[in-house]
């Protein structure tokens, strides 16, 4: 959003509205706003506020996931986007997301992502070390979990989903893609 301490020649002080398209609508305050508004979902971009996170969505145990887009949300059809949260000394519980592939993008500690391997012949932990700026790409039904090993940091990261809605499938274990537990 544009302000300027003195407006330039020809326009009025900054009040909260985008001073660079002073005649368009502000869909983020007040009346056409995000809530509420005339200009249907697929017509307008979409704020989201970092302080608006919606924390209503699929969890796992040992972490906290934030829906930022998601169709529930913004209307999105093929992506869902939000944040996770993993406390200092913790592991997520096991889990997958279906067919959604994810794509992580590490902001804020040094989380790992385990998962098992068996292109040896033999089932082996995988556990892959992350620094902020990293990413890791998740094929969809591969079973994985987070874990942050810091002693006092929170793990922070931003999450993509190729579908619409945040899809989680808790397990009581890890297993190698294919040769799933038997669910009786």
């Amino acid at each position: 959003m544009a302000s300027h301490a003195t407006p330039p020649p020809g326009r009025a002080a900054s009040t909260g509205r985008d001073d660079f398209h002073p005649d368009l609508p502000d869909h983020d305050n007040g009346p056409g706003g995000a809530v509420g508004s005339e200009v249907p979902l697929h017509a307008r971009l979409h704020h989201i506020r970092a302080d608006t996170l919606d924390g209503d969505t699929a969890q796992t145990g040992g972490m906290r996931r934030f829906a930022a887009i998601s169709g529930s949300r913004v209307g999105s059809r093929r992506i869902w986007m939000g944040q996770t949260h993993v406390a200092a000394r913790t592991a997520s519980s096991n889990h997958h997301h279906g067919a959604s592939e994810t794509a992580i993008h590490v902001v804020k500690g040094h989380p790992e992502f385990v998962f098992l391997d068996d292109s040896s012949g033999a089932p082996e932990e995988v556990r892959i070390r992350t620094s902020p700026g990293d990413y890791i790409f998740v094929p969809p039904f591969v079973p994985h979990r987070e874990e942050n090993p810091s002693a006092d940091e929170e793990a922070v990261v931003v999450i993509a989903r190729s579908t619409q809605e945040a899809i989680v499938v808790n397990l009581p274990e890890l297993y190698v893609l294919g040769d799933e537990p038997d669910a009786n």
